[in-house]
Formats: C-alpha cells, structure tokens, sequence
C-alpha cells in the first residue's frame, strides 16, 4: 500500500442525499476534492442547481439532481439519472434527514413520526436497495450519516434520536448482508454541527452551553469537520472497514 494513494478517488463517482447545504454539502465537496464525481442531490432543483455552479466554479466535477427521498419514484430516478450521466455508482452518502417536532414523547403528533421514521430510515434502505446493483460491481462503499441522538438521548429530541438510532441498526444489517457483495457500509455520527438543520439547538444560547460544557473540545463543529471521515470511509483506505460506527462529536459521548 502506498499512504496518500489510498485516499484518492478518482475514477469513483458519489451520490449524496440532503447534498445543497450543511453537512452534506461539505461531504460532496470533500469527496469531489479528492478526484470522486459527485451527484449533489436535494428536493429542489434551484438549490443543488445553486451549489453545483459553485463547486464547478472551483473545477470540481459534480452533477445536480432534485430528489426527495420521501418519494420512491424520484429515488428511482436518482439512482438512473447518476449511472445515465456517469455510468456507475461507487458510493452512496445517505445524509438526507428531517426532525419535525421538538419537544416531549407524550407530544409527539403520529403523523410526524411516522414522517421522521419514512425519511430517516425507510428512505435509507430503498435507496440504498436500488443502488445496490452497481455498488456490488464496483465493490461500493455505503455510508449513513446518523447522529450521535441515535447513541445519547436528548430532552426534546426523542423521535429524531429513535430514527438515528434505527439507521444505525440498519447500517449494521446492511453490513452483515452485504459484505459477501463486496459493499462497505459504515456510519457516521456528527455531533451538534454549526447548519441551518440544527439552528434550533445552537441559537439556544442555554442548549449551547449545556453542550460545549459536556463536549472534551468544548465547542461544536462546523460542516467540514465531516468531511475527512467521510473521505476515508469511502476510499480504499478503508477496505476492511464495514458495519462501523463512527463519532465526530468533539468527545460528547464520553
């Protein structure tokens, strides 16, 4: 093996959910830095349109396509578009996530659970399914983006924590089925992260210093903190990893 040359990407091509900010955006961006083409994909075509003007402006190679990934026919084109366009698949960033509701178990609204659940986790699996053809010919890697919710409860953020916590279960079957396929899959687990999706929290200025006080870096991250890990998990580097479960979280878990 020879060091850097493992992480290099090129010739790979990406697709990543919830791609046209935060966290995702930084992932798609990592990846297209270290040589990967990059499908940026979210529900409207104006933002990953936006984003990937910007990234081919750096003289990155990325391709927008809107998808929601609530709905299993814009899943399908999503996995068609990619493989028209660039003809393969070797890795799959689920990242797309919603939270609804913020508050207490006993007020949880039923159809905002079951919404939390269908994008969280079902999304996962079925895009997951359909892009599993061509991540097996090209030995793929998975990678879902959970949260450390799905490892440490939070007041307020019940059913958001039981949908990472599912993901992170179904990352692991994933794992285990689909290893003799030649497919890694891995998860990622961010800590609070400086995006527009978690605002909520961290404009909170008492939620916020909860966190920094119970964080080892005492601080939270910003959306490129995720982005080496997730290089790694999808590069050769990693070829022996699969079914891991991985902290970004600045040591909140300790």
């Amino acid at each position: 093996m020879e060091g850097s040359s493992d992480f290099n990407l090129e010739g790979k091509v990406a697709v990543v959910t919830g791609s046209s900010k935060g966290i995702g955006a930084a992932i798609a961006e990592g990846l297209a830095r270290n040589g990967s083409r990059v499908v940026i994909s979210s529900r409207k075509q104006e933002n990953v349109d936006q984003l990937a003007a910007e990234l081919k402006a750096k003289g990155l190679e990325v391709w927008p396509v809107a998808c929601h990934v609530g709905d299993a026919g814009q899943l399908q084109h999503l996995v068609e578009h990619t493989v028209e366009k660039f003809g393969r698949i070797d890795t799959l960033v689920n990242n797309a996530a919603i939270n609804p509701y913020f508050g207490p178990l006993e007020g949880t609204d039923p159809g905002a659970f079951d919404k939390t659940m269908a994008i969280n986790v079902k999304a996962v699996l079925q895009l997951s399914a359909l892009a599993l053809p061509h991540l097996e010919k090209n030995r793929g890697s998975i990678i879902n983006i959970s949260s450390v919710e799905g490892l440490k409860p939070t007041f307020g953020l019940g059913i958001y924590s039981v949908s990472k916590a599912a993901l992170i279960m179904l990352s692991q079957n994933m794992a285990k089925e689909w290893g003799p396929k030649g497919i890694r899959v891995n998860t990622i687990c961010p800590g609070l992260v400086k995006t527009k999706f978690s605002a909520g929290l961290w404009q909170n200025e008492s939620i916020l210093n909860m966190y920094e006080k119970d964080t080892a870096l005492g601080r939270m991250a910003l959306p490129e903190e995720m982005t080496g890990l997730a290089v790694f998990l999808a590069s050769d580097a990693a070829s022996y990893i699969t079914g891991g479960v991985f902290t970004a979280d600045g040591g909140y878990c300790l």
